[in-house]
């Protein structure tokens, strides 16, 4: 499982010490058998741009954006794919680590009348999970946070997603700031699949603002400590295990909060 420390001014934290760390999970600690203070394991990462966006009047800054993010973040070894949320969830770029056809992916974005947000954390859940193990899977998520059209639920995508062992990073993009002029029943499922997942919520008041956040993303995935453990006792099969890590000092540390067992 991967974690990210962060110090009291919202700073990753590197090089601390395998001492450092303590694993729970359901609430006994367990023994720490992978520590890696900054893993070099290769990112699989899907970017998911929500295509009802395309109605802002700040879409091309937003694609500008994810495209100097896909420029910056790809390391050798890494693959990424664009994919446009709509009604349907579109998958617009294949995993590649070719800046260019990436990038051009992002800017033909199609416009899109629903947005199936279920469908898109589902979708990107599977297809990474079919990645491979030694690999870091991640998805990035861009939307105003209106789920609208999904075929699936709440509780499938976030099974997908706890299965997949991804980590999510949910940008929302409000064209309403205030709550009471805007349906946040999508915001709020957004916030409990991100946190169980282990990414990060962040809610720009500007658009001008996405370049800072991924920025941050960027970083953050650059300064992940790798931890593992064999569970003892070992849950029932099919059944959700709590993880808790902690971090001696004043630090904040994000992970996946729980994991599917598999059969015995």
């Amino acid at each position: 499982m991967l974690a990210s420390v962060l110090d009291e001014h919202n700073r990753p934290a590197p090089d601390l010490p395998r001492e450092a760390f303590q694993i729970f999970e359901e609430g006994i600690e367990q023994k720490l058998a992978v520590f890696e203070s900054e893993t070099q394991q290769p990112l699989d990462l899907a970017l998911m741009i929500d295509a009802s966006l395309s109605a802002h009047k700040e879409i091309a800054f937003e694609q500008e954006a994810a495209a100097h993010f896909i420029r910056q973040v790809l390391r050798p070894g890494d693959r990424l794919a664009v994919y446009s949320v709509g009604e349907d969830v579109t998958q617009l770029a294949n995993f590649s680590d070719n800046v260019g056809t990436l990038e051009a992916a992002v800017h033909r974005m199609p416009a899109g009348s629903g947005t199936s947000l279920y469908d898109a954390i589902l979708l990107a859940s599977r297809q990474l999970e079919r990645r491979g193990e030694e690999r870091r899977r991640v998805i990035v998520l861009v939307t105003d946070a209106g789920e609208t059209t999904s075929y699936a639920d709440f509780d499938g995508a976030r099974k997908a997603a706890v299965k997949s062992g991804a980590l999510l990073y949910t940008i929302v993009v409000r064209p309403v700031k205030n709550e009471s002029g805007r349906n946040t029943a999508g915001e709020h499922a957004l916030e409990t699949i991100t946190d169980t997942m282990g990414g990060a919520m962040f809610y720009p008041d500007q658009v001008q603002e996405l370049d800072n956040i991924f920025n941050r993303i960027d970083r953050e995935l650059r300064t992940q400590y790798r931890l593992g453990y064999y569970p003892e006792p070992r849950g029932p099969a099919d059944t959700y295990r709590k993880i808790e890590i902690k971090v001696a000092g004043n630090y904040q540390v994000r992970h996946r909060k729980t994991y599917l067992t598999g059969p015995q």
